[in-house]
């Protein structure tokens, strides 16, 4: 397999700011070099990190022109001196492309270090589903498993579990033994039980706090929330001693501290992202989601489907209020 052309696509900015500053134009095709593999790219996802990083909110090292996004799926069509885990034609996949000095994968070739690349299990057929799945599984794992230390028989609290990382963590929990309290929108109750939820409650319920404490009557041991609110005044009591509580969203949020709670509790609330995570860790959390795939136990919504020519547009998608959006995630097929 050879590439086509010396000249690729790619969805790019030369400036951090809104969407509108993301344009469609050409850039060289990559040469690999050593320890680097290059994917032609058949399938990618847009995260709320993507419009974090394109805006300048979230800050890291960036090459200009910038092509924006980090997750892929493709086919390895060129390798770099010193590769030889990876061959001409394999199917991969990469989740952390596009921040920390690397180039994004929005084009037609994306080019990769090889130790943040994966093979893709056999049985994998549904690319745009794949890719819709990668950083919300890979997120939901090492926030489970790595930061909440997650026990089979463990009661977790999920928060926002409607959307693509809480319906992960809801699936990896339930797949764990854990036992899932979820609070979601009505419209996506039915998804979210179909993805393991032992009860679900609606997060626009007045007494919703009350609710989840007479459905955790023995405390809470993992408390996850998605939605970036943090009611920490309200739902620090809720937890069980040692609980843990995890905080991935809600980038500009402020929020009351109860002190006492927590350290009477022996409670702990851990900060991740995922863009911070080793090159092993994601290797760990790559097996597990390549487990998975392999098993075929994870389940995706996929709200759109838009060509690369209309990536700005999936990123103003992916930026609308939460009551305006199609339930699912947002895939752009180059």
């Amino acid at each position: 397999m050879t590439r086509v052309a010396q000249q690729m696509t790619a969805a790019l900015v030369r400036q951090l700011g809104g969407e509108d500053n993301i344009n469609i134009g050409l850039l060289p095709v990559p040469s690999c070099g050593a320890q680097q593999v290059l994917i032609k790219v058949a399938a990618l996802a847009v995260n709320h990190v993507d419009t974090f990083v394109r805006s300048g909110a979230y800050r890291t090292s960036l090459p200009m022109p910038f092509i924006v996004g980090r997750d892929c799926v493709g086919q390895v069509v060129e390798v770099g001196e010193g590769v030889s885990e990876f061959a001409l034609g394999d199917r991969v996949w990469c989740n952390s492309l596009g921040y920390d000095g690397r180039q994004g994968c929005f084009a037609e070739y994306a080019l990769a270090p090889k130790e943040r690349v994966y093979k893709l299990p056999n049985n994998v057929i549904d690319l745009a589903g794949v890719v819709s799945l990668l950083h919300p599984s890979a997120t939901a794992y090492l926030g489970l498993f790595r930061e909440a230390r997650l026990q089979a028989g463990d009661t977790v609290f999920v928060g926002g579990a409607g959307g693509g990382v809480g319906s992960a963590i809801v699936q990896l929990a339930h797949g764990a033994g854990a036992r899932v309290i979820a609070s979601t929108s009505a419209q996506d109750k039915s998804w979210v039980a179909s993805c393991g939820a032992d009860k679900i409650l609606d997060y626009h319920d007045a007494d919703l706090w009350q609710q989840v404490a007479q459905a955790t009557p023995q405390g809470i041991d993992v408390f996850w929330d998605n939605s970036g609110q943090h009611h920490f005044k309200q739902t620090l009591d809720l937890l069980a001693q040692g609980g843990r509580i995890i905080v991935t969203a809600g980038l500009n949020a402020l929020a009351e501290l109860p002190i006492g709670d927590l350290y009477t509790k022996d409670a702990s609330i851990h900060g991740f992202a995922i863009s911070n995570a080793s090159v092993a860790d994601l290797a760990l959390a790559a097996k597990a989601v390549n487990q998975a795939l392999a098993k075929d136990v994870l389940k995706t919504r996929i709200a759109h489907r838009l060509p690369l020519a209309e990536t700005a547009q999936a990123h103003r998608l992916q930026t609308e209020p939460k009551g305006q959006k199609v339930p699912g995630r947002i895939v752009v097929l180059p």
